[in-house]
């Protein structure tokens, strides 16, 4: 066998000890094959992973000492062992991740995956693992599939063997993206969100609280991509946001359950909220924000006090009060003042919501730039255009919902949301309920997060795609651990050893969990536009070189 690394001297399926071939230097994570005997021409082989490497040697630990102490003392300097590559050596331990069958049926080639339950032969040799040994990992269809990098093997990119899950199927099912600071989850996002630009059958509703994916003239993001006219849109609260749709919602469109496990209020005002609702419908907020006379607070069991305490966060959270038409004249009643860019009164806005629901339904990416917002009110918007779209859904029987594409939410900083308080508060919220039961409806989320840790356990099981970039922190390595769709008791430490960009990737749509480096997002732009004819990205290209 060419290629060699070492050969396999004992241990189990969890636990394959290798003996390290002098001056390979095996590595934490690294891919390797070991072939196994076969009766047939077909070719069968065994994927493992170097999970753990130590020192071993022929000679006493005590004899290590000595010399070492005589060499560190000057007693002999030029001291050494006799055949040094026969008596210490690095032994690896690995675990085996995938047995693969590779045969050719009609002069097509088929693979068959399956969980390894055999051991491969003693003294076995082993290799690096190659390009060839995973083309069963391509995808049927490109084109109806999320790019997220490329397979890595230790710190070994492979830049030929791209991995790809299906598109329908992770984002319905939900996709957890769990990382600390600075370990490359937006840079991850973007070329996803990329990759889906390309694709058909999903629409994407992306909150985005540091306005970092739609770019601008300086950096690069998702405008530059050469379907952005047909498949793109940005909004904004900015009104001097000359590329941005300008982001105002009407307040008539506002229901009571949008504040569900968002707005803060307590059981009472929640109930209160309804009742008022139901008696002025699309105008209960502008009501609430003038005052509701007593004997009608009365005649609808609202208590007064709760009546006041509404009104307060109507204006502190929306932004929305009350003034005297005439200041000399109070008896001519009130009238309502707008103070925010984002709720808005009159006939404006009006259209907002069902817009931005109308375009996830014809497949494109929704860019929401929340930089501006406070946390409320990034959530209560994304509140409000998700129930819109789940109630939507939800309506549609099964043949119609057949028809429709998926819907994904993006997501920043998802226990303010999924953590276990956001859950149980006041019967949850719209994220929480998709979470459940979205993949029944064809919603899903892309959750990011740096505190898994804090999600219960019932929601992360319902993330079937991880996509676990490095995290130091012990309790929220165990959090991903123990919801994973691959067994990964024996990751900790690959795990906390993933620098910038390097992820696994844990789905019950990939047959093993895949090490994977995910490129800079300039850099994959920049090749990604070098395949297209020139003709039609030379601006484009120009733009993104600088």
């Amino acid at each position: 066998m060419t290629n060699e690394r070492g050969q396999i001297i004992g241990g189990g399926l969890k636990d394959i000890i290798i003996r390290e071939k002098n001056g390979e230097n095996l590595e934490l994570g690294e891919l390797l094959i070991v072939e196994n005997a076969s009766q047939s021409d077909e070719r069968n082989y065994t994927i493992l992973q170097v999970k753990d490497i130590e020192y071993k040697s022929q000679a006493h630990q005590s004899t290590h000492e000595l010399l070492s102490g005589m060499k560190l003392e000057g007693y002999d300097p030029d001291l050494e062992f006799m055949e040094p590559e026969l008596t210490n050596y690095n032994l690896g331990r690995a675990k085996s991740l995938l047995y693969v069958q590779e045969k050719i049926t009609g002069g097509e080639r088929e693979y068959i995956t399956k969980s390894p339950k055999r051991l491969p032969n003693f003294f076995s040799p082993i290799k690096s693992i190659e390009e060839s040994d995973l083309k069963f990992l391509e995808p049927k269809n490109i084109e109806n599939s999320i790019y997220l990098g490329d397979i890595r093997s230790g710190s070994t990119v492979e830049e030929g063997i791209k991995v790809y899950i299906d598109l329908i199927k992770s984002l319905t099912h939900h996709i957890l993206i769990p990382a600390t600071t600075g370990r490359g989850k937006s840079n991850l996002v973007k070329v996803m969100l990329w990759s889906i630009l390309d694709t058909e059958g999903a629409g994407i509703l992306v909150l985005d609280p540091h306005d970092e994916y739609y770019g601008d003239s300086i950096k690069i993001g998702l405008r530059y991509h050469p379907k952005k006219d047909e498949k793109l849109e940005y909004y904004s609260p900015d009104k001097d946001n000359d590329d941005a749709v300008t982001l105002a919602i009407n307040v008539k469109k506002i229901r009571p359950y949008h504040f569900s496990g968002i707005g803060g209020f307590s059981s009472a005002q929640t109930e209160a909220i309804r009742t008022i609702y139901n008696k002025y419908k699309s105008n209960w907020i502008t009501k609430i924000a003038k005052g509701i006379d007593r004997d009608v607070l009365k005649e609808m069991g609202v208590h007064e006090g709760t009546a006041e305490v509404l009104k307060r966060k109507i204006e502190t959270k929306l932004g929305v009060y009350s003034v005297d038409i005439d200041e000399d004249n109070p008896a001519m009643g009130k009238k309502c003042i707008f103070n925010s860019n984002l709720f808005v009164g009159g006939d404006y806005g009006l259209s907002t919501v069902e817009d931005i629901v109308m375009a996830l339904e014809d497949e494109k990416v929704i860019i929401i730039d929340s930089s501006k917002l406070s946390d409320f009110e990034e959530l209560f918007i994304g509140s409000i255009i998700t129930s819109n779209i789940f109630n939507k859904y939800k309506r549609y029987n099964s043949k119609e919902l057949k028809n429709k594409p998926v819907i994904s939410i993006v997501i920043e900083e998802a226990p303010r949301v999924l953590g276990q308080d956001a859950i149980e508060s006041h019967g949850g919220n719209i994220y929480g309920t998709i979470a459940r039961e979205g993949r029944k409806f064809k919603i899903g989320l892309i959750a990011i997060t740096q505190l898994s840790s804090v999600i219960p356990r019932a929601i992360l099981a319902n993330m079937n795609t991880k996509i676990i970039l490095g995290n130091e922190m012990s309790p929220e390595r165990s959090a991903i651990i123990n919801s994973a769709s691959q067994d990964l008791s024996d990751d900790e430490r690959i795990i906390a050893s993933l620098d910038k960009g390097e992820a696994i990737v844990s789905s019950v749509f990939t047959r093993f969990a895949i090490p994977i480096y995910t490129p800079e997002f300039k850099k994959y732009v920049k090749e990604y536009l070098d395949e297209i004819p020139q003709d039609k990205t030379k601006d484009l290209k120009t733009m993104v070189i600088g």
